[in-house]
């Protein structure tokens, strides 16, 4: 499975999805920033894609939830580590309240992964994001005997943006 994005305006990001009904895209905003997400097992339609491949997946993406996208740079000796530690998380969020989607994305022209997780709220992320699951699943592997075992990994720091799904026909 592949996630292919493409950025723009919201008017063009909604008029490229409707020109393909069949594919599975969904457009999201943060105030004037657009995305376009297609997943496909095949080739997208879009000019020039940001192509990332699946490797761990729950829940089915929907239109209408609120997505966290986590931009995590990873370097080349660190993405068996960073994969194997993220694909744990592929089935943890399945019981949490809110909860829609996960996304594990690796990338394929950067060093940059995207885990997507989406939720029925913003509500719901911010309860997730204070409950012992989430310590959990951020901690494991980091901290062991007041040590910090994590290899360094990372290329930089990570960044998260938030959007807002849009249903197709919605005006708002």
């Amino acid at each position: 499975m592949n996630i292919y994005m493409t950025s723009g305006t919201p008017d063009f990001m909604e008029t490229l999805r409707d020109k393909y009904p069949q594919e599975n895209m969904i457009a999201m905003q943060a105030g004037d920033n657009s995305v376009l997400l297609h997943e496909t097992t095949g080739k997208t339609v879009f000019q020039t894609p940001r192509h990332y491949e699946v490797i761990a997946s729950s829940g089915a993406l929907d239109d209408n939830g609120y997505f966290v996208f986590n931009h995590i740079p990873v370097t080349d000796e660190g993405r068996p580590i960073f994969e194997h530690r993220f694909k744990k998380l592929a089935n943890a969020l399945d019981e949490v309240l809110g909860f829609i989607a996960f996304r594990l994305l690796r990338p394929l022209h950067s060093d940059m992964y995207i885990v997507i997780t989406e939720w029925s709220a913003n509500t719901y992320y911010k309860m997730w994001k204070k409950s012992s699951s989430f310590n959990d699943a951020h901690l494991t592997g980091h901290i062991e005997a007041g040590v910090d075992s994590t290899p360094h990994i990372f290329t930089g720091a990570s960044s998260v943006t938030a959007y807002i799904g849009k249903t197709r026909g919605d005006e708002s």
